[in-house]
């Protein structure tokens, strides 16, 4: 099989291109859900490489594309998010938002260019495609609903495996993260209500104090990782609102605690309520007061499914780039969704950047571009060349 980077190739119009998609993308972010010029644009830009586009009417923002191989096989697909945050850029790049207080600070915007290059690249490819490969660009992955959305959409019938990345500011270009198993923690979220008798500050034996009780199930609650949880497991309990009380002198009857929990472990993701809601219940009663605990299921882990590792990273090596362990990640991922319904396999792309994701300043190295588009062109090649 011959090589696909576009370097290789002395493409250097290619990689031009895929730069002005993305500087272009950068200069006009869209929120979640609302991605309505950035599909029209991903429409544009693969219609003008011949690429077929799938009528998904019922996907409101997004885009399915597909290369039919000249030989048979199966169907695997390419997904990248193409969303950006609320945040105010402050890269001071030529090319920096035009949308006040939006701002790709993830790099979708990379993501979303470098797969349009696979497909340009395996568009050329056709010939040598053992099967199909479908490219799923995606919305709000930044609110975890958009892999939802493709798959109620019907976008995943047919497809049997599934293939993403995200970029890694902490690696050099040229650099693919690729580990199996977990690779990125799944997300919950939680809410209590601490209720207790509100009252005089002065005369506290007249009340149950919900602000002495919520300090306590603040600091008991980190017992549920040391304690309840196995030391061979990852997990991580915070609580990051807590609101109470409207004056200086007066003892409230209510408190709100609002945090997150992350693991990488299924069995240690279904245990955990468990604890926090006994612990929390326990020791308000301790104190006199009541608790209410609420648990929203928000996000799996990224499992990657080890069958592909090895392909992964024959993939990248085979390109002259370097194949490294890849370090998890306690942020989330809705590609995780995806891997429910089927296999899938999650890469760290390096890119070399100054900062890390969602911060105001964040940027990457644009040469990355041909690095990923070579890849997953590749990986593409490879895994339907080599399906079992």
């Amino acid at each position: 099989m011959k090589n696909v980077t576009l370097h290789q190739q002395g493409n250097e119009k290619l990689l031009e291109k895929l730069t002005n998609m993305r500087r272009e993308l950068h200069e006009y972010p869209e929120l979640s859900m609302m991605e309505i010029e950035t599909t029209k644009r991903i429409r544009r830009w693969l219609e003008e490489g011949d690429i077929d586009i799938l009528p998904f009417e019922n996907l409101e923002v997004g885009v399915i594309a597909e290369i039919k191989g000249a030989k048979p096989g199966p169907t695997i697909a390419i997904r990248a998010d193409i969303d950006a945050l609320p945040i105010k850029e402050e890269t001071n790049l030529p090319f920096s938002s035009k949308v006040d207080g939006v701002m790709h600070a993830c790099g979708h915007d990379f993501h979303t260019a470098s797969i349009i290059g696979t497909a340009l690249l395996l568009k050329e490819k056709r010939d040598q495609l053992q099967g199909t490969v479908r490219f799923i660009f995606q919305p709000a992955e930044e609110i975890a609903s958009g892999a939802k959305k493709v798959i109620e959409a019907g976008a995943l019938e047919g497809v049997e495996a599934i293939f993403g990345m995200h970029n890694k500011p902490d690696l050099p270009v040229g650099t693919v993260g690729i580990r199996e198993g977990a690779l990125m923690a799944s997300v919950d979220r939680f809410e209590i209500d601490v209720i207790g008798v509100g009252g005089h500050a002065g005369i506290p034996n007249s009340s149950i104090d919900s602000i002495v009780t919520a300090s306590s199930i603040v600091t008991s609650l980190q017992s549920v990782v040391s304690r309840n949880v196995s030391s061979l497991q990852n997990a991580v309990v915070s609580i990051c609102n807590i609101h109470g009380g409207s004056s200086w002198n007066v003892l409230p009857d209510k408190v709100k605690l609002e945090g997150t929990v992350r693991t990488f472990q299924d069995d240690a993701r279904a245990n955990i309520p468990e604890f926090m809601q006994r612990t929390v219940e326990g020791v308000a009663a301790g104190y006199g007061a009541k608790a209410e605990f609420r648990w929203y299921p928000y996000l799996p882990s990224v499992q990657n499914d080890a069958r592909f590792a090895e392909v992964a990273k024959e993939a990248a090596i085979e390109l002259g780039y370097e194949a490294v362990e890849a370090e998890k990640s306690p942020g989330g991922e809705d590609f995780a969704v995806y891997q429910t319904k089927i296999p899938g396999f999650f890469v760290w792309m390096g890119t070399n950047g100054t900062q890390e994701w969602h911060h105001p300043a964040f940027t990457l190295e644009e040469g990355a571009l041909e690095v990923a588009s070579s890849y997953f062109a590749n990986l593409a090649l490879k895994v339907l060349e080599t399906w079992k």
